[in-house]
């Protein structure tokens, strides 16, 4: 059974750094494209970052470029999100989710990943 479990959220001040894992279990990540997403309280979840553990290509929404930074550990099958310089307008639940590397895993946008985590909440206080 494929599984994905996010761990690392909570509450930061403004400036602060989080970091989120995502577990995966009933496969591989390096089979797989890993990204992140996230929904504030009555918005649509948006794209975060993503990244394809086969060749290490990594995206990011302009909103996150230079402070945030996703990464892997096949040993553990873990992908993180190293979020620096929180800001308030970062609050929200953070999921993880995986996309099969034929689709178009990097565009980061919800139709093209098939599984999901259950998420977990980061709140930045200004």
């Amino acid at each position: 059974e494929v599984q994905l479990v996010e761990s690392g959220g909570g509450l930061v001040q403004a400036g602060g750094s989080l970091r989120l894992s995502c577990a995966a279990s009933g496969f591989t990540v390096d089979d797989y494209a890993i990204g992140w997403f996230r929904q504030a309280p009555g918005k649509e979840r948006e794209g975060v970052s993503c990244i394809s553990s086969s060749d290490g290509s990594t995206y990011y929404a302009d909103s996150v470029k230079g402070r945030f930074t996703i990464s892997y550990d096949d040993a553990k099958n873990t992908v993180y999100l190293q979020m620096n310089s929180l800001k308030p307008e970062d609050t929200a639940v953070y999921y993880c989710a995986a996309a099969g590397l034929r689709s178009s895993w990097y565009l980061i946008v919800r139709p093209e990943y098939d599984y999901w985590g259950q998420g977990t909440q980061v709140t930045v206080a200004s």
